[in-house]
């Protein structure tokens, strides 16, 4: 847990992420990232000087492999507020729709789902578990397909709901994820969403692996670029 929370305090730290009093909701989808924010955000609750809450919330969008008993137990386990809202997200999205590209619609649905949710529930900020490797993929999404140098920011508020997004695992690299959640016998949930493995998310991850087979620090010289250009919400 020691490297894990490294991570997320260096982010934290870093971008403000985290205030005294905030009431942090953290988007838990069962997959290893959201299981290891929500347990790095409460081990950090125990010692960090400014004083939050921390509470779970998981978007139900109806398949049949989501298993919110057992987001119920994780969370008990680690004694956080566990919260489920349903949805129909599936019936819309695939079934009604049947999107050939459901990802953008599936993401919008949830993230609407999940803001309306948090502030039902009185939070300020709302936590996801994008990975260091999820800013480079989706930098590279942006840049192939819409053209755009761009990627997700650190901190973004909206201003509509008036709640802040985080991502306090930006710095943690996908494979330090999968290495703590190995070492330290955590369940996760085996599949979260029907587009494991065939989205263009995948085609950028395979991308970036074979980047790095050929140029071993490829990563860190992406993630520099992005730091030292004009994206919004990004800083050395």
């Amino acid at each position: 847990m020691q490297r894990m929370l490294s991570y997320i305090r260096k982010a934290v730290d870093e971008y403000n992420m985290i205030d005294e009093k905030d009431k942090i909701a953290v988007g838990l989808s069962g997959g290893k990232d959201s299981i290891t924010l929500l347990m790095g955000l409460k081990a950090l609750q125990r010692f960090y000087p400014k004083k939050f809450e921390v509470i779970a919330i998981s978007v139900n969008p109806g398949f049949e492999f989501f298993n919110s008993e057992f987001l119920k137990e994780t969370c008990e386990k680690i004694g956080v507020e566990y919260i489920e809202e349903k949805s129909n997200i599936k019936q819309i999205v695939f079934d009604i729709r049947n999107e050939k590209n459901p990802c953008s619609l599936c993401a919008n649905l949830r993230r609407g789902i999940l803001n309306s949710t948090a502030i039902r529930e009185g939070c300020n900020k709302i936590a996801l578990g994008h990975n260091e490797d999820d800013v480079l993929e989706t930098f590279f999404l942006n840049l192939l397909y819409g053209g755009n140098i761009n990627t997700f920011a650190p901190t973004s508020y909206m201003d509509r709901s008036k709640v802040t997004l985080i991502r306090p695992l930006i710095y943690a690299p996908e494979k330090s994820i999968r290495t703590f959640v190995k070492k330290n016998n955590i369940e996760v949930m085996p599949k979260v969403c029907p587009m494991d493995g065939v989205s263009k998310r995948e085609d950028m991850k395979e991308m970036l692996w074979k980047f790095q087979k050929e140029i071993p620090n490829v990563k860190a010289n992406i993630y520099g670029a992005i730091k030292r250009s004009n994206i919004k919400g990004w800083k050395i």
